[in-house]
């Protein structure tokens, strides 16, 4: 099989993606109750502490496990649909608060699930395809 370059560009795109996403994971997953701590803190008398804190607590083995997903190439569909909607979870909050920077970074993270989930027919070097029934 020869690769197109509409394969190989998505590869490295969908690859690159998640080690965006897993890096968020991995970095505050260790401090994870200094990230929390720091979310409460940030969403005071915007939201209640009881729902920031849980969210708080589970926003980074989310973003590590849709990262990890992505480099892999495994339930690439339902992954990239999962990504996109904490998006639009992460781009309320940061309207809430006003934080028109955090949108705009946020923003380019939902395209980018869009240009995935759009393109996912070029999904070759994955573990999907090594489990699809032939």
């Amino acid at each position: 099989m020869k690769t197109t370059n509409e394969q190989l560009s998505y590869a490295l795109l969908r690859i690159t993606m998640g080690a965006a996403m897993m890096g968020h994971g991995l970095v505050r997953i260790p401090k994870l109750e200094v990230f929390a701590g720091g979310m409460v803190k940030m969403f005071d008398g915007v939201l209640p502490a009881a729902l920031v804190t849980p969210f708080a607590h589970v926003l980074p083995f989310l973003e590590f496990i849709i990262g990890a997903l992505l480099i892999l190439g495994w339930l690439t569909r339902a992954t990239l649909v999962v990504g996109a909607v904490l998006m639009m979870v992460l781009i309320l909050g940061s309207c809430l608060l006003e934080k028109w920077e955090f949108v705009g970074t946020q923003l380019v993270y939902s395209f980018l699930y869009f240009v995935l989930l759009r393109f996912l027919a070029f999904n070759a070097y994955a573990l999907d395809n090594g489990i699809k029934k032939q």
